[in-house]
């Protein structure tokens, strides 16, 4: 979880069939704020190891953290890869906010094993959006993650999209998503345009995301597409 990337979500994954929801990381709250803005989820719970993040991000980032304080909004401070194994057919989106592998405990949530916990946490129809990596330089861990989820783990579809974050290491950063089946394709229209075409509460309006930008997040490079379709096959 890295603060100066909370003003990127991932792709639209939560629909009026999407009740409950898992943020797993994401202490700084932007993931959860972003959550919240859609009318049919009624249950958040945001699962962030570390309390001291939390605390820094409420007193100095009350614009991304006072999702906190919704009412839909539970939080379990304590680490996501135990508490999932105690959820079972619960949650109906899984988003996967969390830091880079590099040798601490987050590196257990970049292994199949992970999504294999993920995929029994699902109820029938669910969907994960877990953080992605960069592709330029971390093409191999993608490829590989994206195969040993693919072989060991029965999800209908395993998926990658992108974005730029300026702040992430070299302006990019993917997202892998799986479901239970998958619609990744089709953006939810009905609130992105609906949202922006009304006046709304200036906490409820979007400054990046809209179906456009959704649809942009899978338009590939072609070395990635390839990279991508050789391990999956």
């Amino acid at each position: 979880m890295c603060i100066s990337r909370t003003n990127c979500s991932p792709p639209n994954v939560c629909s009026p069939k999407q009740k409950r929801v898992l943020c797993v990381g994401g202490g700084d709250g932007g993931v959860i704020r972003e959550i919240v803005k859609h009318e049919g989820v009624e249950e958040v719970v945001i699962c962030e190891i570390d309390q001291m993040v939390i605390d820094c991000a409420r007193k100095y980032f009350p614009k991304i953290s006072y999702a906190y304080d919704h009412p839909k909004v539970t939080l379990f401070c304590g680490d996501a890869f135990k508490y999932i194994k105690e959820q079972e057919n619960h949650f109906d989106v899984i988003v996967s906010d969390t830091s880079d592998p590099n040798g601490g405990p987050a590196d257990v949530l970049f292994t199949y094993s992970f999504y294999e916990d993920l995929y029994k946490a699902l109820r029938p129809g669910g969907k994960v959006s877990t953080q992605g990596e960069c592709f330029w330089k971390d093409m191999k861990l993608i490829t590989g993650l994206m195969k040993d989820i693919k072989k060991n783990v029965p999800f209908e579809s395993v998926e990658y999209a992108t974005t730029q974050i300026p702040t992430y290491p070299l302006g990019q950063i993917g997202f892998i998503l799986c479901s239970k089946p998958l619609d990744e394709a089709a953006p939810n229209k009905d609130f992105t345009m609906r949202k922006m075409a009304k006046p709304v509460p200036e906490d409820m309006k979007l400054e990046f995301y809209d179906a456009e930008v959704h649809d942009a997040a899978f338009a590939l490079p072609v070395f990635v597409k390839k990279a991508i379709k050789e391990a999956l096959e």
